[in-house]
């Protein structure tokens, strides 16, 4: 199969001895404690070595029906992210305690001098000192009992928890200033499928942002309504879609007065293990907050539109925060609570019968925030998507070691479009590009997720192989208009 880059694609109890009924006899035997012995630690679990990506589509509005969501990236041949390793929880250890027992009597100095005093005398009177508090405690405990009235006493918190202050770097803090401006997008397509996803308030003219395939079902002929944290609703209507970005502008019929925009981050600046906040409607359930950190950056991912339609590719960058269907469109934020992506995709370990979409396993992936606002400003000034290209056909094949220009392209075309940047720049078919600047491509889907983070006129440089040798090309993007 051939896709054209250009849009054609356990713990142990101590154990306590009892108290001796008689004094023990003084002696200067060595003191002991009885010790304890670790549990075991299992082993780590083997890594899974199979996984498919899922888009997160939205859930069905019916209730009463299981909810349906898009192709998975399994179905629609693409390469799923690398294997993700399982962790194995760990056991805990326990001890054993002191031996308790009773103080002995006195004994008279002898002509030696003063014994030692050993271990077990000490615990020993620590011991009666304690029986004697336990006997005071007992006796207040049976007079406050016996003069009580009321038959409950309770102890209350000062102050009124709403009174208090979360410091503004808090997870509480950033959610409580997102949250106003984070929607759910309600889609009733013409034909009565539809389902709900996520957006938020990208500038104060009342536009959205939010993912294609949460509101490609009711883009032509269908109803979009949009609801705010406070619950109040909105009429909305697409403005531009993208359907290889995954990228969708909505802008609101009669938007209220005083909308406050989300923060805009670098996405670039982002570092693994940087925090992550993500608010959405997962599975419906509007102005949920989860958290995690920035797993891995700059991660290829191709997913179906939800549609059954056209795909998306991204090199996007993936997080661990919680994210289930639903989430899509929604905003994943950093400490600061700046958007630095928006949540379109998640990992899959398949679905079971009757079961047609999966939960959160740790495993997000969201559009970089740098590259959703480039494609956003296209959509509000035009409408239309512009695309960065080659000008050549790749193979989708992602055991290919490379992105291999094809032989031909579609319907039947070159492969190397005439005077285009490839052609210029001496590419022809048959050629494997293994990189794209500094990073390593392994696919003709890693490579447009590549591609596609730059802008046309922006200048790249590309390895390549030809009958076993190296060589690089520099290469000006072209551009094209529109999805085709």
């Amino acid at each position: 199969m051939s896709t054209e880059n250009e849009g054609n694609e356990g713990t142990a109890a101590e154990v306590v001895p009892s108290v001796p009924s008689v004094p023990p006899v003084p002696a200067d035997a060595p003191q002991g404690s009885p010790g304890s012995t670790p549990a075991s630690t299992p082993a780590p679990a083997e890594e899974p070595t199979t996984q498919a990506t899922t888009p997160m589509a939205s859930v069905p509005a019916t209730p009463s029906h299981a909810p349906h969501g898009p192709q998975s990236a399994a179905e629609a041949n693409w390469p799923p992210p690398p294997a993700v390793p399982a962790y194995a929880s760990h056991g805990a250890s326990g001890g054993g305690g002191p031996v308790w027992g009773a103080p002995p009597p006195p004994q008279p100095y002898g002509p030696e001098g003063p014994r030692k005093r050993g271990i077990g005398g000490l615990v020993a009177a620590v011991a009666a000192a304690a029986l004697v508090a336990g006997g005071i405690g007992g006796a207040l405990g049976y007079w406050a009992a016996d003069h009580n009235t009321s038959g409950s006493t309770t102890v209350s918190a000062s102050g009124n928890p709403q009174d208090l202050k979360r410091d503004p770097g808090t997870v509480a803090g950033v959610a409580a200033k997102a949250l106003p401006s984070v929607v759910t997008i309600d889609a009733q397509g013409g034909d009565g499928e539809g389902g709900t996803g996520t957006g938020f308030v990208y500038d104060k003219q009342g536009h959205i942002l939010t993912n294609n395939h949460v509101v490609a079902s009711a883009a032509d002929s269908g109803q979009l309504t949009v609801t705010f944290s406070n619950g109040k609703k909105y009429g909305a209507e697409v403005v531009g879609r993208a359907q290889g970005y995954d990228v969708a502008v909505l802008k609101l019929k009669n938007p209220p007065s005083g909308l406050t925009p989300l923060a805009l981050g670098d996405s670039d600046q982002v570092a693994v293990g940087d925090s992550t906040i993500a608010i959405g409607a997962p599975f419906g359930l509007s102005n949920t907050v989860t958290t995690g950190i920035v797993s891995a950056k700059n991660r290829p991912v191709a997913s179906g539109d939800g549609s059954g339609g056209g795909n998306s590719y991204m090199s996007a960058l993936q997080t661990d925060a919680s994210i289930n269907p639903g989430n899509s469109g929604g905003p994943l934020l950093d400490a600061r609570g700046a958007v630095i992506g928006i949540n379109s995709a998640i990992q899959s370990t398949g679905s079971s019968v009757g079961q047609t979409q999966a939960g959160s396993i740790g495993l997000g992936f969201a559009i970089p925030i740098n590259q959703a606002t480039n494609v956003a400003q296209q959509l509000i000034k035009t409408g239309k998507p512009v695309y960065p290209v080659i000008g050549a056909t790749v193979s989708m094949d992602e055991r290919s070691g490379g992105a291999v220009i094809s032989d031909r392209g579609a319907g039947g075309t070159e492969a190397v479009s005439k005077d285009g940047p490839a052609d210029r720049a001496g590419l022809r078919a048959g050629d494997v590009i293994t990189k794209f600047n500094d990073t390593v491509i392994d696919s003709g889907p890693t490579l447009i997720g590549e591609i596609w983070t730059h802008k046309p006129g922006d200048r790249v440089t590309l390895t390549y192989t030809r009958d076993g040798r190296t060589a690089t090309a520099q290469v000006t993007l072209g551009e094209r208009s529109g999805d085709s």
